[in-house]
């Protein structure tokens, strides 16, 4: 199953950071460190969003060194407001709007998921990295049930058997993602796992952000039949248990050198 990535994520950035955001920035170290980011580099992130890894790029080796891109102009525009005279630019991943080798590192979290042609998007961040130097992802790990939506769709598949989720989603399967890398031409290539474990203080702070219309699980919810939304609410409720609960998110990761 694949997912229209502009429509899923044409929403404001706010709702975005109350929607995924909130896990997001819990892997914005740990991807940092798998694309071995230090001072002096010129990093890359490939699909910013409003900009959760973006921050810890700029904590790292300062505004002037990197740049982001994204397909979507409400997050465009959120991160160029959070990060004043950052180069961010509108634009996808299969078709980069930079010269060849102008970084040290491409990272891209979250995003391979939603790339039209992933192997094409990640031969794209090799191309404008220079030799030598390194390409990072991570995506979800839905196809196990371990994503942190997981949850949610397996509380719609209870109300509604048949119903589409994101198990089918570009990397979601074990070893997918270090596949995609080979295939896109890099070289030792290594797989990982990366964690973004989130307490919720109560159900509704957890469930509210679901109604924003933020992603394919946002998608359902705003088009589903109330009775129905009220249904999956309720056995939801059931399966995170009493507050307050923990959300235990892991994500594949890889990285590979150009």
């Amino acid at each position: 199953m694949r997912h229209n990535a502009t429509m899923s994520f044409d929403v404001a950035a706010e709702a975005y950071d109350r929607f995924m955001g909130r896990y997001s920035r819990l892997l914005s170290p740990q991807m940092a460190d798998l694309g071995a980011v230090a001072p002096g580099q010129r990093v890359l992130d490939v699909g910013c969003g409003p900009g959760a890894l973006t921050a810890e790029l700029v904590r790292r080796v300062g505004p002037e060194q990197v740049t982001a891109v994204d397909p979507s102009e409400p997050f465009v525009h959120a991160a160029r407001e959070r990060f004043p005279g950052l180069d961010v630019r509108r634009g996808t991943a299969e078709a980069l709007p930079f010269d060849d080798n102008a970084f040290d590192a491409a990272i891209a979290q979250l995003v391979v998921h939603f790339m039209t042609d992933p192997v094409a998007g990640i031969r794209e961040m090799a191309r404008v990295t220079r030799p030598g130097g390194v390409v990072a992802a991570c995506v979800w790990d839905h196809a196990h049930g371990t994503g942190p939506v997981s949850l949610f769709w397996e509380a719609v598949a209870r109300v509604e058997p048949d119903a589409e989720n994101e198990a089918g989603l570009a990397g979601s399967a074990p070893g997918d993602l270090v596949e995609i890398l080979g295939a896109a031409g890099l070289r030792d290539v290594e797989g990982s796992v990366v964690v973004a474990d989130l307490e919720h203080a109560s159900f509704e702070g957890w469930w509210e952000p679901y109604t924003l219309g933020v992603g394919p699980a946002g998608k359902y919810i705003k088009h589903a039949d109330p009775t129905r939304v009220e249904a999956i609410r309720d056995v939801a409720r059931e399966l995170t248990g009493p507050p307050p609960f923990t959300i235990e998110a892991r994500a594949w990761a890889a990285r590979g050198m150009v």
